[in-house]
């Protein structure tokens, strides 16, 4: 029997589809002026997975997450650029996103976390409204290589983790 030099690079690519995206990547979008403002608003024609609000931000799921409980905070007032923001809507962010935290280690006990702002489109920025993910990070889940040389899921349906993420950040507060 001959031994196999096979690598996974040698293997068939496995392509896991998210047709519910495939829309929002050709640029097919709701008719709304900002998706983020769209939410604040609570705008019938977008998808608003919002899970706390205060009179300047909101914190949302995101609805093409990277990893279970990602999240958004952004401020309710359409802004393009960083450096826009107010003193109070930085810090109610900074104090959204500390929450976060907070719960995904008690609960979820993740270790590990992604922040931060993509902004403009060279930075991958698809939303041009001022916003901050949250990326929990998980022990040996698939990195870069790992996604693109063979396939990735996220196992989790964002509406779901919106109810689950109202209940629990009430109780947190």
């Amino acid at each position: 029997m001959e031994e196999s030099n096979s690598t996974q690079w040698d293997e068939p690519r496995k392509n896991l589809f998210s047709i519910h995206k495939l829309d929002y990547a050709r640029g097919k979008r709701p008719e709304v002026d900002c998706i983020l403002c769209g939410i604040c608003r609570k705008d019938p024609d977008v998808p608003n997975l919002m899970i706390s609000e205060t009179d300047l931000t909101v914190v949302s799921v995101n609805l093409y997450p990277y990893n279970p409980g990602h999240l958004m905070v952004f401020p309710k007032r359409h802004i393009l650029s960083y450096e826009e923001m107010t003193k109070e809507e930085a810090l109610e962010i900074h104090e959204a996103a500390s929450k976060a935290i907070t719960i995904l280690k008690k609960l979820w006990n993740v270790q590990g976390f992604n922040l931060g702002y993509n902004i403009g489109k060279n930075a991958g920025g698809s939303i041009p409204h001022i916003h901050q993910h949250i990326v929990p990070r998980f022990p040996n889940e698939a990195g870069f290589l790992d996604v693109l040389a063979n396939s990735r899921i996220v196992i989790y349906e964002p509406y779901e983790m919106q109810k689950e993420w109202i209940r629990i950040w009430k109780e947190f507060s």
